[in-house]
C-alpha cells in the first residue's frame, strides 16, 4: 500500500497526501458552547501538531439503543450552531445525516456529509448525499466486509461524486462486541480512496449496557496507533471535557485533556511511516 492517497480539497486544506486530517468532537451536539470550546481546544492542539483539523458533532442521533435516550438539537437549530461554530472557530465542519431529504440542507452548511454505518447501503441517501458535491465519510456497516464498499463506492461515484473517504469502524462479533480487521483499511485505500479509521466508535459495545451502548475507551488509543502504523489519511474519534456526563457514547469517548497526547502518539507514527 502507498504511503499516501491522492488529496482532494476541503475547505483550504485537503485530505490524502502526507497530512493526517482529524475528525473530532462531541457525539451529540449538547450545546453550542460546549461545541465551539471542543472545536477551539482541538484547532490550537491539532495546529501544534500540524495536523489538518475538522469538527464533528450530530445533530440527531437517530439510532439510539432506546426510544427514551437523547437524540440531540435536531435538524434546524443543529444547523444553526454548527455554521456558528464554523464561523467562530474556522474550522470545517462535519455531520451526518440519516434521511435522503436532509442532504442539501445539511450540504448548504457543512463540508463533510457523513453516512451512518447502518445506512451505507441505502441507495437512496448515498445518491442525495453525493449529489450535493460534499465530500462525503461513508463509515463502512459493521456487518460489510471491506470489499462490499466496492458497491457504495459506486452508487456514489455514479451519481456524480468520487470524492468520498471510506471509515473503518469496527466488525460486529457476537453480540455486544466489536473486532477491528486491519487489513480493512488497506482493502479500502485500494478501491481509490483515502481512509479514515474511527477510534472511538471501534470500542463501543453496542447495546452493551441494555439501553445503551457501552464501551472501552482505554483501547481506542492502541487501535489509533495501529490504524496509523498500517495507514490512514484521517482519524476519527470523539472527545468531551467530561465523557461519563455526556449525553450519548460516554463510555467511547476520549477525555478533552487527554487529547494532546493522545495526538502526540498517533500523529509520531503517522510520520515514521512516510519517511
Amino acid at each position: 500500500m502507498k504511503n499516501f492517497c491522492d488529496e482532494f480539497r476541503v475547505g483550504s486544506s485537503a485530505i490524502g497526501g502526507k497530512e493526517l486530517a482529524l475528525m473530532a468532537g462531541p457525539c451529540s451536539l449538547e450545546s453550542p458552547d460546549l461545541g465551539m470550546i471542543i472545536a477551539k481546544t482541538m484547532k490550537d492542539l491539532c495546529a501544534e501538531r500540524e495536523l489538518f483539523y475538522i469538527f464533528k458533532a450530530s445533530f440527531d442521533k437517530a439510532n439510539r439503543t432506546s426510544i427514551s435516550s437523547w437524540r440531540g438539537p435536531g435538524l434546524k437549530k443543529g444547523l444553526e450552531w454548527l455554521a456558528k461554530i464554523k464561523e467562530e472557530a474556522k474550522v470545517p465542519v462535519m455531520t451526518d445525516i440519516h434521511e435522503h431529504w436532509q442532504a442539501e440542507e445539511v450540504g448548504n452548511v457543512v463540508d463533510i456529509i457523513q453516512i451512518p454505518a447502518f445506512l451505507c447501503r441505502q441507495t437512496d441517501l448515498l445518491v442525495a448525499a453525493a449529489m450535493t458535491g460534499k465530500v462525503l465519510n461513508v463509515k463502512k456497516a459493521q456487518f460489510l466486509s471491506p470489499d462490499d464498499m466496492a458497491h457504495v463506492l459506486e452508487k456514489c461515484r455514479n451519481a456524480g461524486n468520487d470524492r468520498v473517504l471510506l471509515c473503518e469502524r469496527g466488525t460486529m462479533m457476537g453480540y455486544h462486541q466489536l473486532v477491528v480487521d486491519m487489513r480493512s483499511l488497506v482493502t479500502m485505500r485500494a478501491l481509490g480512496c483515502p481512509v479514515v479509521f474511527d477510534a472511538t466508535h471501534s470500542v463501543q459495545k453496542p447495546g452493551g449496557l441494555g439501553g445503551a451502548s457501552g464501551g472501552d475507551r482505554s483501547m481506542a488509543l492502541p487501535l489509533a496507533r495501529a490504524a496509523a502504523a498500517v495507514g490512514i489519511d484521517a482519524l476519527f474519534v470523539e472527545t468531551h471535557p467530561d465523557p461519563d456526563s455526556a449525553k450519548s457514547d460516554g463510555p467511547n469517548m476520549i477525555p478533552l485533556s487527554e487529547m494532546g497526547d493522545f495526538l502526540d502518539q498517533v500523529s509520531a507514527i503517522h510520520k515514521a511511516r512516510l519517511r
